[in-house]
């Protein structure tokens, strides 16, 4: 008689305890499992993060709280609801800063706006404001834009047309605002936009290593920290891509420095240079880091931000055509023409574009390029919705549900509706941003909206006006999972020529 021995009497046990758990929980979204906790739940629906994390948040009346596997301290609350925003990022925003895995996920941000908190984050902030409202410098930033639409983005789409080319919008607009940023930031251009559509090596290494970041969002921390030091499979690409992105961003520290005597210049890092050196009242003990961090910082939220909401936009309008005609009207009507009959894409005339506004804020609303942010909690709190917070507890507000909210937006609230941020007045809505969440809120809204905003409302009025965009048939449209929420398969297009 054959007797059972150990490992196949845990085996045995491992799948009774397996099935037994299945059984109880098929008919639910999210199983809790021995050991393992929800984090097998999560990783089977990683494909579709994001709407996953929606319907959990839908059926739990805003908020849950995930628990990973024993051992790991892999525990967080997910919310969407507006009044849990409102806390963390206002009513006690003292409690809630970026905390310690923020800081180990986003390592590569260093000291910069986006990963520092307390003194060094309001230090950064001032500084940033400052430069931000210099005449100057929105002159520079102006002209820097509409050059390259003019050099480059029509350029291309011209080229493209002519040829019948089938192109992918999303890449381009990545190449489009990566050049921007560069330029407006480091006071270089990298010409990643241009007719052959070449391969550089600094873009390419942003896009990869934003892939990894997300990655280390749902991988416990000992796994993937383990692989850091090995260096091996994401981290080593991740250490790879970083090098390279340091290199470009040192050297032209370095260059602007040996620039300094000469002709006076309005990017960023020369403005940065000139503001920071020697003042004696700054916490930066490594100048050229700070530099480094700050350009990093700029680099990453001008690039990702724009280029994500510019593709969304037009797959959008594309196939809303009674939206696309309405924008375009808009334009012709307020942008003034020029001599050589191009519109003038000047501030006055953009601020007059209501229509696109509430269309890109629409946009915003169901598709915003940053999905989730996180915090942590210093001490010991209880949120509105009633949940009780540990300290150095890590919490995700979904903004990707948020948009999605029928409390909020109304039962039409997954429609593509511009017209709900119009008033009976015809000017725009303010929804508060802890509701409308796609800039943050409380004293860490985003410095650049309005620069944002600008940028895009060029770009997009200067392609509506010369192209009509066909998005190719039966193209697949699936939200990618990142850290940016871009589209998996891009956005392949057809261009043609738009008859005046």
């Amino acid at each position: 008689m054959d007797v059972f021995g150990i490992e196949e009497i845990i085996l045995a046990v491992i799948l009774f305890i397996a099935i037994h758990y299945w059984r109880l929980n098929r008919n639910t979204p999210m199983t809790i499992w021995p050991i393992m906790g929800m984090l097998p739940s999560f990783i089977h629906n990683v494909s579709n993060f994001y709407d996953y994390i929606n319907s959990l948040l839908q059926q739990n009346g805003g908020t849950i709280i995930f628990e990973g596997p024993w051992l790991t301290n892999m525990k967080m609350v997910f919310t969407s609801d507006c009044m849990n925003v409102q806390h963390i990022t206002s009513t006690k925003f003292e409690n809630y800063g970026k905390g310690k895995d923020f800081e180990e996920i986003f390592e590569v941000l260093g000291d910069g706006i986006f990963r520092s908190d307390f003194h060094m984050w309001k230090y950064n902030r001032t500084l940033l404001h400052s430069i931000f409202k210099q005449e100057n410098f929105q002159v520079f930033l102006h002209k820097t834009i509409e050059k390259k639409i003019f050099s480059s983005l029509l350029v291309f789409l011209d080229h493209a047309c002519k040829k019948g080319l089938q192109v992918d919008l999303q890449d381009i607009f990545q190449r489009l605002t990566f050049d921007n940023i560069c330029s407006i930031v480091l006071g270089f251009d990298p010409i990643c936009l241009s007719i052959d559509l070449p391969q550089i090596a600094c873009e390419k290494a942003f896009t990869q290593a934003e892939n990894t970041l997300f990655y280390r969002h749902v991988t416990p921390k000992f796994l993937w920290k383990l692989q850091k030091w090995l260096q091996i499979g994401e981290e080593k690409k991740f250490s790879k891509n970083v090098k390279i992105v340091d290199k470009m961003v040192y050297s032209k520290i370095k260059s602007k420095k040996d620039q300094m005597q000469g002709e006076q210049q309005f990017d960023l890092l020369s403005i940065l240079l000139k503001q920071s050196i020697g003042d004696g009242k700054n916490p930066i003990d490594d100048e050229n880091k700070f530099l480094r961090d700050t350009s990093i910082n700029l680099l990453a939220a001008g690039r990702d931000t724009i280029s994500s909401t510019l593709t969304w936009f037009f797959w959008l309008v594309s196939t809303h055509p009674f939206v696309e005609a309405k924008i375009l009207e808009e334009i012709k009507e307020n942008l003034p023409s020029r001599k050589d009959n191009w519109k003038y894409l000047g501030m006055e005339g953009l601020n007059k574009l209501i229509y696109l506004h509430a269309t890109l804020c629409e946009v915003l609303r169901l598709y915003p390029p940053v999905p989730i942010e996180h915090k942590s909690s210093l001490k010991c709190d209880v949120l509105p919705s009633g949940h009780k917070i540990k300290s150095n507890t890590m919490i995700v507000y979904s903004l990707y549900s948020m948009g999605r909210v029928e409390k909020i937006w109304g039962k039409d609230c997954l429609e593509f509706k511009p017209e709900r941020w119009i008033s009976k007045k015809g000017g725009i809505i303010q929804v508060p941003s802890y509701k409308f969440i796609a800039f943050n809120a409380g004293p860490r809204t985003c410095l650049g909206k309005d620069i944002s905003f600008f940028e895009m409302k060029m770009i997009i009025s200067s392609i509506l006006l010369n192209y009509q965009i066909q998005v190719v048939e039966d193209h697949p449209i699936i939200p990618s999972i990142s850290v940016v929420l871009d589209m998996r398969y891009g956005l392949k297009i057809n261009v043609k020529k738009r008859s005046i």
